[in-house]
């Protein structure tokens, strides 16, 4: 426990720096490192012939982003289908087949990093390089531009600027993700993660047989892969490697990269509100002095300025980030809570036959890390939508499996790449609804009326994530494809079902490797359920963004249902947690606590 308190109090202590940097990065203002970064960032926008200063629109943003990619997504399926040349490719690897080169190009593009192949006999080092930490510098970096853009509509008083995508992808790209990477890749390399170009080395071990021991340039791709909350291992066994995850320093590293960004967005959104709210007060503080002052030389009485009780001065000092991160941090906390307890109470199957069960299960684990460290990790790369493993999710209790699987059906606590802030506002949103229902109002949010058109885009946006989940896993289990995956008949089998669409449509990327999940049929449809996603949700959040920015601010009254409070925080998770149990509850029952109750009976 003295593990996990220290831990979060660290990365609490962490992200209020990074989210002020990120703030200051978000609006244009001054940073420490310009002098450095301004000139990289110049020299990108004269090659690239952009105009850093010209606004775009929610829906010309959202093309923006949307193109991007998609050229990204052509270049990189043309080199994993080309990789057999024999460029960076000590190892002689050959070209991917179609359909998982397909599957793996979308999974990379939209921060998925699923992997239906193993890296170190799946990808040239061209490709590790070229394709997927290419992208996964890209595809964070789409994301958190989504999410800056999405903050600035909720919070700017232009009706058609969101910003610049192109300087947005530029500037989280030089300011942000490249130099975290440089100075965390060599702290791994300090810790013994390999970075080279060398070919694989056979080895012989102690009991007399050869081993091949993999090389290539680890550290690159492993930090890159948690600050930008990919996921996608360079090896098959991902962070349980000693070669990717030697030491409880490297692990300590790889936990606070991938929880660092996405608190700090947080962080950042409560900034941009905060700000707008003093401009505003400012404002109305101006307004009602020009006001007085009009009166006095009018030669009336002075009644002194006349603003208002629900003036927005009243809440010059709101608080809506520390609303969101609560929301967000007691969902986490229930999460870990549950999943630390179950993989403390070991497996009772193997308690029968006789195996000491004392120390909790430590099937599938590493025991230089331990229950502690394994369920802190588990449900920080399903919370921070990461996909990163340091045990393998598949061995976890069915409780502790089903913690990982429930917070991405969620994908509201903390998510990747800004992912999660938007999602949870999405809910935000959904609650000043159903509360102002209650009592009779019209709903706000951040000094805008959320009416019809708010609302429908609301309700599609919050509904696509569980329908792609549903709909693919009922297709799979009623398909001679979907079926021929399936490798266990049993609850758990349905679980890892679940556990893989799940993964897809939260871009998270992690999986119960249970599944022959290599075929035509799960190659298309997770790769569908990740582009859809990934995208849909995206445009939407921004066309949300785009409506409220286009609606005038309104005042505060004394019925205003007020966003900054404890008691909006509780509401909150009360909303997402009834949402989650309307829509997943009878999968979750038929999957991992119908195997529980099984396990326990």
């Amino acid at each position: 426990m003295l593990q996990i308190i220290l831990t979060l109090v660290i990365f609490v202590l962490l992200i209020i720096p990074i989210g002020r940097y990120m703030f200051h990065i978000a609006t244009g203002q001054h940073t420490f490192c310009d002098p450095v970064f301004n000139r990289i960032d110049n020299g990108i926008y004269r090659i690239c012939g952009i105009n850093q200063n010209e606004g775009m629109g929610w829906k010309k943003y959202a093309l923006a982003l949307v193109l991007t990619n998609a050229v990204m997504v052509f270049i990189g399926y043309l080199i994993l289908r080309i990789q057999f040349l024999p460029v960076f490719n000590p190892n002689g690897i050959g070209a991917m087949e179609p359909t998982l080169s397909f599957n793996t190009i979308i999974s990379f593009m939209t921060n998925t990093n699923l992997q239906h192949y193993s890296g170190e006999s799946g990808l040239s080092y061209l490709s590790q390089m070229l394709v997927i930490i290419f992208m996964m510098f890209v595809s964070a970096a789409s994301g958190y531009a989504a999410c800056i853009a999405f903050i600035r509509g909720l919070t700017g008083k232009t009706k058609d600027d969101v910003g610049n995508f192109f300087a947005d992808l530029t500037r989280i790209t030089t300011r942000l993700l490249l130099p975290f990477s440089i100075v965390g890749g060599l702290l791994l390399v300090w810790q013994g993660v390999p970075q080279n170009f060398d070919a694989n080395i056979v080895v012989n071990t102690l009991e007399g047989t050869f081993q091949t021991i993999a090389m290539g340039p680890i550290a690159a791709l492993e930090i890159i892969k948690h600050l930008g909350t990919n996921g996608g291992g360079f090896l098959g066994a991902n962070s349980t490697t000693p070669l990717e995850n030697p030491t409880i320093i490297s692990d300590m590293i790889e936990l606070y990269s991938m929880m660092l960004f996405p608190g700090a967005c947080v962080i950042t959104f409560g900034k941009m509100v905060r700000g707008r709210k003093k401009k505003d007060a400012a404002g109305d503080k101006a307004l009602a002095g020009s006001e007085s002052a009009g009166q006095l030389s009018a030669g009336g009485a002075e009644q002194g300025p006349r603003l208002k009780d629900h003036s927005l001065t009243a809440s010059i000092y709101g608080w809506e980030g520390r609303t969101i991160f609560l929301a967000m941090g007691i969902i986490f906390l229930v999460g870990l809570g549950v999943c630390y307890w179950s993989e403390l109470q070991g497996n009772p199957a193997l308690a029968k036959i006789g195996l000491d069960q004392s120390m909790g299960s430590m099937e599938g684990k590493e025991v230089r890390f331990g229950i502690a460290q394994s369920a802190m990790f588990t449900t920080t790369t399903t919370s921070f939508t990461t996909g990163t493993v340091n045990n393998m999710h598949d061995t976890l209790t069915p409780l502790g499996g089903m913690i990982p699987l429930l917070h991405m059906m969620l994908n509201v606590v903390f998510g990747g790449k800004g992912v999660g802030l938007m999602n949870m506002i999405m809910y935000a949103i959904l609650a000043v609804f159903i509360c102002g229902l209650m009592i009779g109002r019209t709903p706000e949010y951040l000094g805008k009326k959320i009416e019809g058109r708010e609302m429908k885009l609301t309700a599609l946006c919050i509904i696509i994530h569980p329908f792609l989940i549903l709909f693919f896993s009922a297709l799979a289990v009623s398909t001679s494809g979907g079926l021929e995956g399936i490798t266990n008949p049993g609850f758990h089998g349905l679980s890892q079902v679940l556990y893989e669409y799940a993964s897809s449509a939260a871009n998270n990327g992690s999986g119960f490797e249970g599944l022959a999940d290599n075929s035509y049929f799960w190659n298309i449809t997770a790769g569908l359920a990740m582009f859809f996603g990934r995208y849909l949700s995206i445009v939407i959040q921004l066309a949300i963004a785009g409506s409220l920015m286009r609606k005038r601010f309104v005042n505060e009254t004394v019925g205003t249902l007020r966003t900054d409070t404890l008691s909006f925080a509780v509401i909150l998770v009360f909303v997402v947690y009834i949402f989650a149990a309307l829509t997943f509850f009878p999968a979750l029952a038929l999957g991992p606590i119908a195997e529980h109750l099984t396990l326990w009976a």
